[in-house]
């Protein structure tokens, strides 16, 4: 039944004649699930969850409509009839459970990586200006070619008609070529596809007429914009609003998809994924101005990540459909259990951006870090009861002893978990304090939730050793005990103030005005501390181990948050190892040039060197647990809370 406060959400949604069940999609996304530029069993498998779990439509990743937009990143290629199998398959697999499918139809122009061999591409687009984030010059494009383009549209979109889709959104967002061409600083052409607003839009036009000869009557097309590029020399909010009242005018078009940000500059590109140092629903206000100069139905994405917030957009009337893409990657299931009103279930999405936008920019499928069985459903997507219930003894309460115990609930085992503090959710816990990174302390909540609703035992302040573990007589023991602060030994330190990143974030240190932070991980922890230093009005250095702070994640919650740490003006540094330090400097050592680096007139050395294993009892266990004693997470490797979890998942799936 359709609870009172989400009566809107879940009203079905009429476009021509299609009757979408809901309000919640899922958008065009690379799931890096593809073998020679085609869709995998993976990838219907991840689409089919998403169906099974409620979306009213899911919309596959932006397919290449024509060779010359074929890059190192691996694309569908919607101009080759090969695709059509795949596609089909999806459709078949998201239609079961009434779930409608579009494609995306796109050609990157001049946001171009590397070729799969390596060498750089010949990139096209309206002029011969380059970008910021890829460092490309583009080749300006013929006449001729843009007609070879706009037949590419159409030829693509003869194959997802054939496929069956149920629509095709054309992709000018996020400065790709149509984005491009509608640019003013970036399209100079002097022919009849630039030099003003009318021949800059032509392209588009000429596309849209082509998809619709391409699909049918029964097919939507939309058209996906980025309501503000949020990028020097980008589209900003007013321009987009015009290209909106031109495209209201189209009947050929059925709906509008609003977005923000650009792959042009690493700052436009924070927002084609934004993390959770960006404000929740901080798109809505674009996609509520653009609303207001058209009739068409308006899409919207951009940090809606819970049911309440994209009711609340719908009642507002910034939109007619909200895009929880994250969302849903972090629970197929959140539709069906919003509408049933179980929200204290969703296992809501944190926007840490590792394990989904993460992988795919390292060209790995795309998953999820609170849920590692997402991109996994062949493998994970339906665990077995046990064949033998077991009681299970779980020490530690980080995110790996509580996935674990989770999922061995679920199997149908006995589990007791314990844990040393008040507390679950181990080091989750420290890192929440970090700027703008509350959202992370989510995951606990989430894993807290399951462990409650699966009744599992747990103690709290009590700490395991080999008597307490005899005396509960477990068939089965997981040591997730995690990992404490790695302190390297420093010259000098007995005669300085060294403190560790833990120790500051436990309320455990003291800083002076002027800080220095040795970042060995170059991840969150070095970033967040300088920026929570620096609000505090420290002078503050970073001197990182690495070639830019934060190398280790990525690059679009790195980015953003140099520019923060810019704005306050703490001092980067790269390359640096640290080597000692005295009562007023600390001293470093160029990792490439092996000279030393000074840094003078320093009151506090803070150390982030990560964490090392907490294991004292996997030795002595051994003997006693030949043959089932589990280690996961940071008792293991210090790693990441992705490795922990995925180590908890797997552990318990095989016992």
């Amino acid at each position: 039944m359709t609870k009172p406060n989400q009566k809107k959400l879940f009203k079905p949604l009429i476009i021509k004649n299609k009757v979408l069940k809901n309000r919640i999609f899922s958008t065009g996304h690379m799931a890096v699930m593809l073998k020679e530029g085609f869709p995998t069993d993976d990838m219907i498998a991840y689409h089919e969850a998403k169906a099974k779990g409620g979306a009213a439509l899911t919309i596959i990743e932006a397919a290449r409509v024509h060779p010359s937009g074929n890059s190192g990143r691996a694309a569908i290629q919607a101009y080759d009839p090969k695709c059509i199998s795949g596609y089909k398959k999806i459709v078949a697999a998201c239609h079961r459970y009434d779930c409608f499918v579009f494609g995306q139809l796109t050609h990157p122009g001049r946001e171009m990586g590397n070729l799969e061999d390596g060498t750089n591409p010949v990139a096209y687009a309206p002029s011969a200006i380059p970008n910021e984030r890829f460092h490309i010059m583009p080749r300006e494009m013929s006449e001729s070619m843009i007609h070879e383009i706009v037949m590419g549209f159409k030829i693509s979109a003869q194959n997802l008609k054939t496929a069956g889709l149920d629509g095709i959104e054309i992709v000018a967002s996020h400065g790709y070529l149509l984005g491009q061409f509608l640019n003013k600083n970036i399209n100079r052409r002097k022919d009849k596809y630039g030099g003003n607003s009318k021949n800059r839009f032509r392209i588009l036009n000429e596309i849209i007429d082509a998809v619709k000869l391409g699909s049918d009557d029964e097919m939507l097309i939309g058209i996906r914009l980025s309501g503000d590029e949020k990028e020097f020399q980008g589209i900003e909010l007013q321009e987009t609003l015009k290209v909106v009242e031109k495209l209201n005018k189209n009947k050929k078009i059925d709906y509008i998809n609003i977005t923000a940000g650009t792959s042009a500059g690493l700052a436009g590109s924070t927002h084609i994924v934004p993390s959770m140092r960006f404000e929740a629903g901080y798109t809505l206000p674009l996609s509520k101005a653009i609303k207001c100069v058209t009739s068409k139905p308006i899409f919207v994405a951009g940090r809606i990540n819970t049911p309440q917030m994209a009711e609340e957009a719908l009642m507002n009337k910034a939109a007619d459909m909200c895009g929880m893409t994250r969302a849903i990657i972090s629970d197929p299931q959140m539709p069906q259990k919003a509408e049933r009103g179980q929200l204290d279930e969703i296992n809501a999405c944190v926007g840490c951006n590792q394990a989904c936008i993460g992988h795919m920019l390292n060209g790995q499928p795309i998953s999820c870090i609170q849920r590692p069985e997402t991109g996994r459903e062949l493998t994970f997507g339906k665990l077995k009861p046990a064949s033998k219930k077991r009681k299970i003894l779980i020490i530690g309460g980080g995110p790996a002893g509580m996935k674990a115990a989770t999922v061995a609930a679920s199997r149908g085992h006995t589990v007791k978990l314990i844990e040393a503090s008040s507390e679950l959710g181990g080091q989750v816990n420290l890192a929440r304090r970090l700027p703008g990174r509350s959202e992370f302390g989510g995951i606990t909540t989430n894993l807290a939730n399951k462990l409650h609703k699966q009744n599992v035992e747990i103690k709290f302040k009590t700490n395991a050793s080999i008597e307490f573990v005899i005396q509960e007589a477990p068939e089965v023991v997981i040591l997730a005990t995690g990992g404490t602060s790695f302190e390297p030994k420093i010259e000098g330190k007995e005669n300085a103030h060294v403190v560790t990143a833990r120790q500051i974030l436990e309320g455990k240190a003291n800083v002076g005005s002027r800080v220095a932070i040795a970042d060995w991980r170059c991840d969150w922890v070095g970033l967040g501390l300088a920026e929570l230093l620096a609000r505090q009005g420290c002078h503050v250095r970073l001197a990182c181990n690495g070639m830019v702070p934060g190398q280790t994640i990525n690059q679009y919650v790195r980015d953003n948050w140099l520019g923060t740490l810019h704005k306050l003006n703490v001092e980067t540094f790269t390359h640096l190892r640290l080597r000692g330090i005295d009562s007023e400097d600390a001293f470093f050592q160029h990792t490439l040039s092996g000279e030393p680096v000074i840094l003078d007139d320093v009151d506090t050395l803070v150390t982030a060197f990560g964490a090392e294993s907490a294991n004292t009892l996997e030795a002595k266990l051994k003997n006693k647990f030949q043959s089932g004693l589990y280690v996961i997470g940071d008792a293991l490797s210090p790693r990441t809370v992705e490795e922990a979890i995925f180590d908890g998942l797997k552990t318990s799936t095989q016992i």
